[in-house]
């Protein structure tokens, strides 16, 4: 059972995601908005699950790495709108990446509503994208 996911949100405020979202599946987008296939492909595709299935809680979480720290309208300018389309929160450090030892960005971590690691995948390219449609699917009904 994960503990916690302890973030800062976009106001700086310290977050712990499971307190926040209690009782919720969670598919947990790990990026960085240098990424190219994180912020292409990655972030458009989570929206993609937000919007077509209700019963998630897609929340963007956005890495940092070395001594730069990301601002709230770094965040926001990935996005044509300006605006964010699902929660996001930044990982000071890097140390949700490290505590779900992330291959590298974009990272997936899906969550039970018990606070189980459902599955953990890697990228966001077609083979990754079908084994998180698979996943997104299992997760929703219930699967083990």
């Amino acid at each position: 059972m994960i503990e916690s996911i302890l973030v800062t949100d976009l106001d700086g405020r310290k977050i712990d995601l499971l307190t926040e979202y209690q009782h919720k599946a969670l598919v947990l987008i790990i990026y960085n908005n240098s990424c190219l296939g994180c912020t292409g492909r990655a972030i458009p595709l989570a929206y993609d699950f937000q919007q077509g299935n209700p019963s998630i809680q897609v929340i963007g979480i956005h890495s940092n790495f070395g001594k730069n720290k990301t601002t709230k309208e770094d965040i926001k300018s990935i996005f044509t709108s300006g605006e964010v389309p699902f929660p996001i929160y930044i990982d000071d450090n890097h140390s949700v990446f490290d505590q779900f030892e992330s291959a590298g960005t974009p990272q997936w971590i899906l969550i039970t509503p018990e606070r189980v690691l459902y599955r953990s995948i890697f990228g966001s390219q077609d083979g990754a994208q079908n084994r998180l449609f698979y996943a997104i699917e299992g997760l929703v009904k219930g699967d083990s």
